[in-house]
């Protein structure tokens, strides 16, 4: 798993936390090849899981995307958990000023809109550049991509709150 430079430091100050995550939860070897900046992964005789691999590759972009440890953490040890990530030329082909109000609609002021579908879908997002990572079971996860690509599409944001609204009435009726 290739480690951009911009999170070197991030990874090595939380090494020990993520090797003995790892190796105490998916029953992986792991190290960290400096000379190519990447993090090498393999089973052993003590792995059991097949998923195990994934799993753990997940947790580990999930890291590097930018999500609190603890979260990542949790990846490994809940089977419902699932990341994704998606570009926002993906979902439309934006360019210059487009872009950074595409990216300001999808934040909203101070994060309000960020936090709105946070909440609603209980998933957890980061929005970095013109790349969007969610964390959270696969039916919210999807509501809240819905919900995103809603925003990238023009929508109004009351319009994609009222959305989110009955949403999270249903997902609470449903739990």
């Amino acid at each position: 798993i290739m480690v951009p430079l911009n999170k070197l430091k991030t990874l090595k100050d939380n090494w020990t936390t993520i090797v003995k995550a790892i190796v105490e939860h998916m029953k992986l070897d792991v190290r960290m090849n400096v000379k190519g900046k990447c993090i090498e992964l393999r089973t052993n005789d003590k792995t059991t899981n097949t998923s195990s691999m994934q799993k753990s590759e997940d947790f580990l972009k999930a890291f590097l995307c930018g999500f609190d440890l603890g979260d990542a953490i949790a990846l490994l040890r809940l089977e419902d958990l699932f990341f994704e990530t998606f570009d926002i030329k993906d979902v439309k082909n934006l360019k210059g000023d487009h872009l950074s109000r595409c990216i300001g609609r999808i934040c909203g002021e101070k994060g309000k809109t960020k936090n709105a579908i946070e909440n609603s879908t209980r998933t957890r997002m980061i929005v970095e550049g013109h790349k969007i990572s969610l964390l959270g079971a696969h039916v919210n996860v999807g509501m809240a991509r819905n919900a995103i690509c809603n925003l990238i599409l023009g929508a109004q944001p009351g319009k994609v709150f009222s959305q989110l609204r009955v949403m999270g009435k249903k997902l609470k009726e449903l739990c």
